[in-house]
C-alpha cells in the first residue's frame, strides 16, 4: 500500500510504502496516528485514496465496496458541460485491503522533519518527462554523432 503524506506547511507530498495493510476500517476524515508507517509523533487525517483498479474513494458512499453513483462534480467525475451528471463507479469511504493508495494530510507534527523521516525527496521534486520530451532530448544529443557518422560509408542511409 502506498501512503501519500502531504505536509500543508511546506506544501510537499511524500510517499511511504507499507507492506502490510494499515488503517483498515478507518474512514475518510478520521484522524490517525502515523507511527504505524514509521513517522513517530506525527498525526494525520485520511483525505482519500484509490483501489487497485484506480477507482477513487468517495466520502458520501459508506462502506468498503465499489458502487455506481450519480455525480455532478467533485471526486471521481469532472463534467465537460454545465449541469452534466454521470453515473460512475467509485469506492466507499472506508479503508480496506483493496486500497492501493491512501492520501493523508499531516495535522500534528513530531520532533523531526518529515523529509528526514521519509528518507527521500518530495514527489514534486521528481521530474517526469513525457515520451515526446525524451525523444527531442535524444535527438538533440545525437546531432553531433550523426555528422561524425556521415563520414563512415554505409552506416547511415540517406
Amino acid at each position: 500500500m502506498n501512503i501519500v503524506v502531504s505536509d500543508p506547511k511546506t506544501r510537499k507530498a511524500y510517499t511511504v510504502k507499507s507492506e502490510k495493510p494499515v488503517y483498515v476500517n478507518k474512514r475518510m476524515g478520521e484522524k490517525v496516528d502515523l507511527k504505524a508507517i514509521g513517522l513517530d509523533g506525527f498525526e494525520g487525517k485520511i483525505t482519500g485514496g484509490s483501489d487497485k483498479e484506480g477507482f477513487p474513494m468517495h466520502p458520501s458512499i459508506p462502506g468498503t465496496q465499489r458502487k455506481k453513483a450519480l455525480l455532478g462534480k467533485g471526486i471521481g467525475f469532472k463534467p465537460t458541460r454545465k449541469g452534466e451528471r454521470r453515473r460512475v463507479s467509485v469506492r466507499g469511504n472506508t479503508v480496506s485491503t483493496d486500497i492501493q493508495q491512501l492520501n493523508v494530510v499531516v495535522t500534528a507534527y513530531g520532533a523531526k522533519a518529515l523529509s528526514e523521516l521519509t528518507g527521500g525527496e518530495a514527489m514534486e521534486e521528481k521530474t517526469k518527462t513525457s515520451f515526446k520530451e525524451q525523444a527531442v532530448k535524444e535527438s538533440l544529443e545525437n546531432v553531433g554523432k550523426i555528422e561524425a557518422d556521415e563520414k563512415i560509408k554505409g552506416k547511415i542511409k540517406g
